[in-house]
């Protein structure tokens, strides 16, 4: 059976307070009641908010559902719908001006297919052919220096870079740039594949990339005499050219074929000469390739092919691409 708390009499009036922890019983002062205060501004401001609080609460709810439905009778409504209907794509907008922070990074660079070679660091095309300084030299004006340096010039870019010759039959637009006399034996060079050693001519259908070739090399010059006596101008070139093909391997120079050449041309002196020989000539050239297809090299044309270069009696595959390797390496076809 539950026990039940114990019964309290309830106080009379006329009676005394209980003792409290037995310490005697409550002064008459402490019964006294409480002189009335007159209530302050933050009293009657609660006083008030207590009596009227259901109206105000009344009052500012109905405010704010007349500001709601006001803003949507006019440009909320617009709001209200894209919350229905979803998320929409809106153009982007004016940018202020002054300095902005950017916080998407850009798209790393596509990589070019000569990236991971040496040629990733060698000029395009024929920035990559730098002429030196024409001076005086032995029987020859710095004029003619210069003018002879510049033929060079022309042919190499011909020979080597101009994509109308090096994917043609016709071998005139390079022919026409030399001493009328030199044009016969360079077309018969044109006839075998004696003319790779001093241009290129690619295989039909080849697929050659849009990227320009890439170029890295040196030109000197002295003045000398030819086996006949005649006063010449000598020029040598020596440049390593890389071109791009397409490739679907994808390793670092996969589809780079390369070609390494020293050229000698010359120049006569024009009072040693009648006026058929005095012009450019090619007194001897060579060179050599590298990733090409053996059977087109054979025949003097450039295609892409399986690696040529490296192995055992090679080991540094970057060495093709240094003007500074001696042309007389194995041949690895």
């Amino acid at each position: 059976m539950t026990e039940q708390p114990p019964t309290v009499e309830p106080r009379r009036p006329d009676q005394p307070y209980p003792p409290a922890d037995g310490l005697g019983t409550v002064p008459d002062w402490l019964r006294q009641p409480a002189t009335a205060v007159e209530p302050d501004r933050s009293d009657r401001w609660r006083i008030w908010l207590a009596d009227h609080s259901g109206k105000l609460l009344g009052g500012v709810a109905a405010l704010l559902a007349l500001v709601f439905f006001g803003l949507v009778a006019t440009g909320g409504y617009l709001g209200v719908r894209r919350w229905a209907e979803g998320p929409a794509a809106y153009p982007t907008i004016s940018q202020p001006v002054g300095e902005q922070a950017v916080t998407s990074a850009s798209p790393p660079p596509a990589a070019g297919p000569f990236d991971g070679t040496p040629a990733a660091d060698f000029p395009e095309g024929a920035a990559g052919i730098a002429l030196p300084a024409a001076k005086r030299t032995g029987p020859f004006t710095e004029k003619q220096v210069a003018a002879a340096l510049a033929k060079v010039r022309k042919a190499l870019v011909t020979a080597r870079l101009d994509r109308t010759f090096i994917t043609s039959k016709d071998p005139d637009r390079l022919l026409r740039q030399f001493a009328p006399d030199a044009r016969a034996d360079l077309r018969k060079d044109f006839a075998s594949a004696v003319f790779a050693t001093y241009a290129t001519r690619l295989v039909p259908g080849a697929r050659i990339t849009a990227d320009p070739p890439r170029v890295k090399g040196r030109i000197s010059y002295r003045a000398t005499k030819d086996a006949g006596g005649i006063r010449i101008l000598e020029i040598t070139s020596n440049f390593v050219w890389a071109y791009a093909f397409r490739t679907t391997g994808g390793q670092p120079g996969d589809g780079v074929v390369v070609v390494h050449d020293t050229v000698v041309w010359s120049v006569p002196h024009p009072g040693d000469v009648r006026s058929g020989s005095n012009g450019l000539w090619i007194e001897k050239a060579d060179s050599y390739g590298s990733n090409i297809d053996c059977a087109a090299y054979d025949k003097g044309l450039l295609d892409l092919g399986s690696r040529t270069y490296g192995g055992p009696e090679d080991p540094d595959p970057d060495a093709v691409f240094d003007p500074d390797r001696t042309l007389d390496i194995p041949d690895t076809c």
